[in-house]
Formats: structure tokens, C-alpha cells, sequence
């Protein structure tokens, strides 16, 4: 072609979450059966929906006004139930002027990073989740700018290091936090919430913060909204439904705006977003308008605690598992449905294997592994050998080495399988090296 027509950012959008599951669905061609732990999806691990949501939803498809456009912010009726449910909290106040609905986070996260001017970084934790960082990488068409998330001190960041490289470099315009976080289950404390907000004020930053499992934080553990320590910096919260009800093929998510007249070129920025989703003319409508009968009727608060005691419990059972297995460390999650394992520095090498019986699932394997990162070589041999399909943490934009499972299997027996077959991998891939 007369021109190059491939973006700079091309190179960046990586999924690890996704591309794993092609590797899995060819070794599924050559007989090995997949036990699919890759994604957060409750519904395809058995989750089943109550039924009076069901009737809810029944009950709107039955209207007529559920099939047509809305208003390109979403439902005006929806906007005011949810910035009523801000507003309710002890902190920053909204109109429904600033909400404004997406088809699902991922299409906001593109959106967010993709209109940000190219020179306008924002500094992402490591681990991170992969839509966040490569949307960034990709905006920007560099690698991604990251601060550290320490295991030592349960996943919480490390905020020398990110406030060092904030004072550093002046192409920092955003912070990114994920709470609770993907792909650790962490929780992060008001107190930290409040420093990250407070390096943000100091040096004239916007706060971007996932909040799509704000909903999932487990009993006895403390947190606040973004709203709720906001004060009058720039932000915006991300959220959604897709793991809360839980609706993930809804694809229906929203950001909440906070202080977008503190600065003209905060509210220009977000005014770029609205007039970009204008040119979709609006996002789906259907789940925009089972938002306010669902998560306003009383029996949706038992709905959550119910959730959160069984991923608790969850929780409680995959850290029994795991945590006693020399050679790598655990952080008991405190929210959302995941949990991260981490091998021990310099554990990993180029000889460990696991025994896989099948000749051309290990032929396949054999073939991929060669030029991989340590942590992935575990994860292909752990594919082959067991046919549980996790995420490498290399993929979550992060230099440590190991795995991420969920807590979304419903059939108790065979989530225990799982974890005790993965426990057993990695004694087996440890000693075989």
C-alpha cells in the first residue's frame, strides 16, 4: 500500500485472558479437555440468575420502548437512580449529566485511554488488568508507564515508587487504580485510596478507578468509593453490571464523572468522550433499563451479601490449597473472584516440565515454549499435562512470575479438583527441574 496504515499502538494490544484460549481450544482438537479458568465469567462457571431478575428483565422485554434508541449519556431515569446512589454517600456530588453509559467497560477503557492526547500518559499498576494497560500502551504507542503492587505487603502499591516516577516524568497526566483489583483480589484500604488521591492533588492529575467489583469486597474488609475521597480532584470511577448481578453478556458499563469543572481541559477531555459516543448514537438499551427495578428492589442488597460469602468462602478454601506449597506465595483475596500466585524469584527454569501423555498435545506444547517467559511455560505444560487453562501474570503487565485462577466454579467437587490438581502441578513442575 501507498501508506502505512497500521497504528502505532497496534503492537500493544495484547490479551493474554483471550489468546490463551486459542492455544486451549487447538489442544482441545487433539483430545485434551480444557477446564476453562481464564476468565471472569460467572455465568459460563454455573452462576445462575435469581428468578425475580429474570421476571424483571422478562417483564421489560415485553415493552416496546426497550427496542428503540435512548439518549446518547443512557436512560435519563437510570442516570438519576444512579447518581442518587452517589449522592447518598459522604463525598463528591453528581448530576446525572455526569454519567454516561458504554457498551461495557471495554468499550469505556477504549474510549477513556484512546481520546486522551497521545503525549498524556496515565501510570497503571503492575499487575494490571490487560484492557487497561494495553489500551494505554496502545493510545500512546509506547510500553505501558506502571508503579508496583508489592505481595510482600498484600498487593498494595508501593506509593514511593509511584510517586517517584510521577515527580520524574511530566507525562503523567493520570493515576489508574483497580479496586478491588483484577488480578489480585486486593483491597485497598481508605488510607490508601487517600494517598493515591493526595499524590494526584499535589501534582495536578485525574484519578481513574475501576470500580466494576466496588459490589464484591468481602465482610470485615474496609474501603471506600472513589466518590467518597475524591475531594476536588478530577476523576472518574468505572462501573458496571457485568460482574455484579452477575450480566456479562449485557456488555453495559458506565463511567461517573467527578469534579469535571475543576479544570477546562478536564471537562473538554470528558465533553471529547461524549461527543464520541454520539457517533454510536447510544449504548444498548435494554440493560440501561432493568438498572433501576433491579438494584432498587429489596431483595437485590441479600443478593450481594449472599455473593460476597460465597466468594469469601471461596477464597478461604483456594488459599487452603495453596498457601502451603513451597516455592511460591499467596495473598488471601479480600474482594472480587481471583487470586494470583506468585513462584518465588529465580525458582523457574528451562528444564521443568509436566508429564503429558497425549504425543500431540506434547508435541504442541513442546513447540510453544521454547522462547516464552518462565511463568507461561508453566502454563502451557499445566494445559497439556491437566487441561486447566489459568493466565500467566507476565500477561497482566507485570515482571513477577506466576498464574492467576478464579473463584467462579460453581460445582464444588470440581473446583476442588482444580486447585488440588494445580497444587499438585506445581510440586511436580518444581521437582521435575
Amino acid at each position: 500500500m501507498r501508506r502505512n496504515i497500521v497504528h502505532d499502538g497496534s503492537g500493544r494490544l495484547t490479551y493474554e485472558i483471550r489468546e490463551i484460549v486459542e492455544v486451549a481450544f487447538e489442544l482441545e482438537a487433539l483430545g485434551r479437555g480444557i477446564t476453562w479458568e481464564n476468565i471472569g465469567d460467572p455465568i459460563h462457571k454455573g452462576e445462575r440468575w435469581p428468578a425475580w431478575m429474570k421476571q424483571v428483565v422478562a417483564g421489560l422485554v415485553a415493552d416496546d420502548i426497550t427496542y428503540g434508541y435512548v439518549d446518547t449519556r443512557g436512560v435519563k431515569r437510570t442516570r438519576e437512580f444512579l447518581a442518587e446512589i452517589v449522592n447518598r454517600r459522604d463525598g463528591c456530588r453528581i448530576t446525572p449529566n455526569d454519567i454516561l453509559f458504554f457498551n461495557g467497560l471495554g468499550d469505556a477503557v477504549a474510549k477513556v485511554f484512546g481520546f486522551l492526547k497521545r503525549e498524556a500518559r496515565v501510570i497503571c499498576p503492575s499487575p494490571s488488568y490487560s484492557t487497561h494497560s494495553s489500551g494505554e500502551a496502545a493510545h500512546s504507542g509506547y510500553e505501558p508507564l506502571t508503579y508496583e503492587l508489592d505481595p510482600a505487603r498484600g498487593w498494595m502499591p508501593d506509593l514511593e515508587d509511584l510517586e517517584n516516577k510521577v515527580k520524574y516524568n511530566d507525562s503523567i497526566a493520570g493515576i489508574l487504580l483497580i479496586n478491588p483489583d483484577n488480578p489480585t483480589g486486593t483491597v485497598y484500604p481508605a488510607a490508601i485510596l487517600e494517598s493515591l488521591v493526595d499524590i494526584a492533588r499535589r501534582y495536578g492529575l485525574f484519578i481513574l478507578c475501576d470500580e466494576i467489583y466496588s459490589y464484591i469486597v468481602y465482610d470485615g474488609t474496609g474501603t471506600k468509593h472513589l466518590s467518597e475521597v475524591i475531594g476536588e480532584v478530577p476523576g472518574i470511577a468505572l462501573r458496571g453490571i457485568s460482574k455484579e448481578y452477575p450480566w456479562p453478556g449485557s456488555r453495559c458499563g458506565w463511567i461517573e464523572v467527578y469534579n469535571q469543572d475543576s479544570h477546562p481541559q478536564f471537562r473538554q477531555y470528558v465533553d471529547t468522550l461524549l461527543a464520541a459516543k454520539r457517533l454510536e448514537v447510544c449504548s444498548t438499551s435494554l440493560p440501561q433499563y432493568a438498572i433501576p427495578p433491579i438494584m432498587g428492589d429489596p431483595r437485590y442488597a441479600d443478593h450481594l451479601r449472599m455473593r460476597r460469602r460465597i466468594f469469601a468462602q471461596r477464597a478461604d478454601e483456594a488459599y487452603g490449597f495453596f498457601s502451603g506449597i513451597e516455592g511460591i506465595s499467596v495473598v488471601k483475596p479480600q474482594g472480587a473472584f481471583y487470586m494470583s500466585i506468585i513462584f518465588d524469584p529465580g525458582i523457574l527454569n528451562d528444564r521443568q516440565q509436566l508429564k503429558i501423555d497425549n504425543r500431540a498435545v506434547r508435541e504442541n506444547i513442546e513447540s510453544r515454549v521454547r522462547t516464552v517467559q518462565p511463568d507461561k511455560r508453566f502454563v502451557y505444560y499445566l494445559l497439556g499435562a491437566t487441561g486447566i487453562c489459568v493466565v500467566p501474570m507476565t500477561g497482566f503487565c507485570c515482571t513477577r512470575h506466576g498464574f492467576r485462577v478464579t473463584m467462579l466454579e460453581c460445582d464444588d467437587a470440581k473446583r476442588r479438583w482444580t486447585w488440588e490438581t494445580i497444587a499438585e502441578s506445581i510440586r511436580e513442575y518444581l521437582r521435575s527441574g
